[in-house]
């Protein structure tokens, strides 16, 4: 189900900072009228951090309404505290989500029996299939090899986001997993790589602004035409890599204000990039001919 490429959302805010609904609609169609394999709401791109707990539910069920079982849904549901995160997780599965997405918990450091203690409760609670997002860089703690062998003999325990950034790492999860567990790129440019190694697809920021083009360069990657992925790659890496000029989604929301798509609001502490970093995300997009009112978006 959640194979090839799945957008990790952006939650588009109005003015005055409330939730803006009708663009999010907007935006989550746009993703399906591309073609995309499946929709990641309320992940770190969301700014999930920030939205309140009523702007969570409401987020997933737009999506869930706007997919209308033509596009699974993996709702963000993550956190330190695991009763809380179980929580979540039940009102996203009755909302009608296809499964969940859920980060390790940050800050605390738990041990590798504290991640699977933590992850098998949530298991247990839910008929769900649950995807594990492992980023070290962001959360402090990584959901080592060994550990992710564990917890993939728990059914509904079904994949992982692998955003550690280590290649060498991530040969090891696929060689030490069932072939049919889901290892998932957490990094656009590492893609190809991933996949050739015995990954299954992508949970990607840069097809917030070409869902096609990177569901195409997945799809690729999944049928083995290596060569037809590179070229996309090649053309596209830019724009993968100037999403990180700051930290995520702040680059990734000014561009696609600048195509169009939504108005660039974050909620603190996201502030919009400096104007340095704009000059170098509008570059890009000129060059890319995405800029809008250069080219149609």
């Amino acid at each position: 189900m959640f194979t090839g490429c799945g957008t990790a959302l952006v939650t588009p805010f109005r003015n005055d900072l409330s939730l803006d609904e009708e663009t999010l609609r907007r935006l989550v169609r746009r993703q399906i009228d591309a073609g995309i394999d499946f929709l990641v709401p309320c992940g770190t791109t969301g700014e999930s951090p920030t939205l309140t707990h009523e702007e969570h539910l409401r987020v997933v069920e737009i999506t869930v309404e706007e997919a209308r079982g033509e596009t699974p849904v993996l709702a963000g549901a993550g956190g330190y505290n695991t009763r809380e995160v179980i929580s979540l997780a039940r009102e996203v599965e009755k909302i009608g989500a296809q499964g969940i997405l859920s980060v390790t918990p940050y800050y605390n450091r738990p041990t590798q029996e504290g991640l699977y203690q933590h992850y098998k409760w949530i298991a247990e609670a839910i008929s769900l299939p649950i995807v594990i997002y492992s980023v070290q860089g962001r959360t402090g703690v990584n959901v080592e090899p060994a550990t992710l062998a564990r917890l993939a003999e728990i059914e509904n325990i079904v994949g992982v986001k692998e955003a550690s950034g280590n290649i060498g790492q991530m040969a090891a999860v696929v060689h030490q997993v069932p072939k049919d567990f889901l290892v998932l790129s957490g990094d656009d440019a590492v893609t190809i790589p991933l996949i050739a190694l015995g990954g299954r697809g992508i949970i990607s920021v840069v097809s917030n602004q070409i869902p096609a083009q990177m569901t195409e360069l997945a799809g690729r990657c999944l049928q083995g035409d290596f060569a037809g992925a590179r070229e996309l790659q090649r053309k596209y890496l830019s724009l993968m890599e100037v999403n990180f000029v700051e930290s995520n989604p702040i680059p990734v929301k000014a561009a696609m204000a600048l195509m169009g798509l939504l108005e660039p609001i974050y909620r603190l502490p996201m502030v919009p990039p400096k104007s340095e970093s704009l000059g170098k995300i509008e570059k890009v997009l000129i060059t890319l001919g995405l800029r809008s009112g250069w080219l149609a978006n």
